[in-house]
């Protein structure tokens, strides 16, 4: 059973909109410093609904929301399973209809039998789901790290714990488009570009949404294991 959503604390906070010909200048700066080619431009947004990308909707556009719920101390130091939320509830939640939202997240243990992960992929208009979503959870942690995936079904609309999410209305426009190639740096592409970010506009806070490819690379991918039954008294320890 999924929470309440009037039940639920919800805090709004302002974030600082450069212009995308400003953001893109940040970037294009900062992640210069990790990888020796980099091009960054403001371009319409391609179909977001075609391969390669094969999203729910077409674009980004349309009041842009960033949406963290729960958190890591969700799990510790036991996991607390109360912590179930649905999709259908986001149109309500952030005031976005309909609702295009992609992000990682916590999947629905109620309806895996485990804890898994959620690489969330979704429209809902009006209180209804349209689902692209995937989980993805280990076969079985006893025999190694071989894991299997899922495609959610419209029915299947739960979440649990934690999430970070992109909200939109799904709409064609502007978006800034990034290509990087060699890396040099320590940092991984997430990160530079947050840092590139955090140097192009100090002291504001900037939330940044949209979808990447990898061609031709390694990608090192976390999938949580079951829930432990040994309290956690660190973050540190969730792994």
């Amino acid at each position: 059973m999924a929470l309440n959503p009037d039940t639920v604390l919800v805090e709004e906070k302002p974030l600082y909109c450069p212009s995308l010909t400003d953001a893109a200048e940040a970037l294009k700066d900062g992640l210069s410093e990790t990888f020796e080619t980099v091009e960054v431009s403001v371009v319409d947004c391609p179909d977001l609904t075609q391969k390669p990308f094969s999203l729910a909707s077409q674009g980004l556009g349309g009041s842009p929301t960033i949406l963290e719920v729960g958190g890591v101390p969700f799990l510790m130091p036991l996991v607390d399973r109360s912590k179930v939320y649905d999709f259908k509830d986001m149109n309500k939640v952030t005031g976005v209809n309909p609702a295009f939202i992609i992000g990682a997240g916590a999947g629905p243990f109620t309806y895996a039998g485990v804890n898994c992960e959620l690489v969330a992929n979704l429209v809902v208009k009006d209180g209804e789901v349209r689902q692209l979503s995937q989980i993805a959870k280990l076969k079985d942690e006893s025999k190694g790290d071989e894991f299997v995936t899922e495609t959610l079904q419209d029915s299947v609309s739960s979440f649990a714990l934690l999430a970070n999410l992109f909200v939109s209305e799904g709409k064609p426009g502007k978006v800034i488009r990034v290509h990087c190639a060699n890396r040099k740096g320590k940092s991984d592409f997430v990160t530079a570009a947050r840092d590139s970010l955090l140097k192009g506009f100090p002291g504001k806070a900037i939330g940044v949404g949209g979808t990447f490819l990898v061609n031709g690379s390694k990608v090192k991918q976390h999938i949580m294991a079951d829930f432990t039954t040994t309290p956690l008294d660190s973050e540190e320890k969730v792994t």
